[in-house]
């Protein structure tokens, strides 16, 4: 906790795990961050080796280290731990939809395909593809390639699917599904199948 504990340290870990940004888009996705304290706290993430820069076609893209993105299990195991918060819907909280790439895969723990499939879901114009292979679910956000299969819905009914409380069915009357709707079925498998 002395290394990650001070206060938007897990929060920039939480929005770094999806993949490298640049400082603006950190910013932006911090929402009451000040901007002195977002570059203090990036400094001490550097300095305790859990975040890197990088030099990207963008200029400086800030990133997670092999050690820092080691987080991403204590993360997704604080993501199910706050699942029933979810069942309220977001209201006033602060939402980006990139961050459903680290809370699917912990929500959907567990699952399985063989043979490996992707799933593309857009959620307010960002698209993440969801790669589920013997070793269970992965997300990339923002991908090189869109999949076959695009399920573009508002975050509450993807939500709702790894969650259990909606219905494949529903999400596709709901939002517009591009593909086979099997790929969603074997994702998202009915509740209490």
């Amino acid at each position: 906790m002395d290394v990650v504990g001070d206060r938007w340290n897990l929060l920039i870990v939480r929005e770094l795990l999806p993949g490298p940004l640049r400082y603006n888009e950190l910013k932006t996705s911090l929402a009451g961050i000040a901007t002195n304290l977002l570059a203090e706290r990036l400094r001490s993430l550097e300095g305790n080796g859990i975040v890197e820069r990088r030099l990207g076609d963008a200029g400086v893209l800030y990133a997670l280290t092999p050690w820092g993105a080691g987080l991403r299990e204590p993360m997704e195991a604080l993501g199910r731990w706050g699942a029933p918060l979810l069942a309220t819907g977001r209201g006033d909280d602060a939402f980006q939809p990139r961050w459903l790439a680290l809370a699917l895969p912990a929500m959907l723990r567990g699952v399985t395909a063989a043979p490996a499939l992707e799933l593309g879901l857009e959620v307010e114009g960002f698209l993440m593809v969801l790669h589920i292979d013997e070793n269970g679910p992965r997300a990339v956000a923002g991908p090189d390639a869109r999949p076959g299969t695009i399920l573009t819905a508002v975050p509450e009914i993807v939500i709702g699917l790894a969650a259990g409380t909606c219905t494949v069915e529903q999400a596709v009357s709901a939002g517009r599904l591009q593909g086979d709707a099997e790929v969603l079925r074997r994702v998202f498998p009915a509740p209490g199948a």
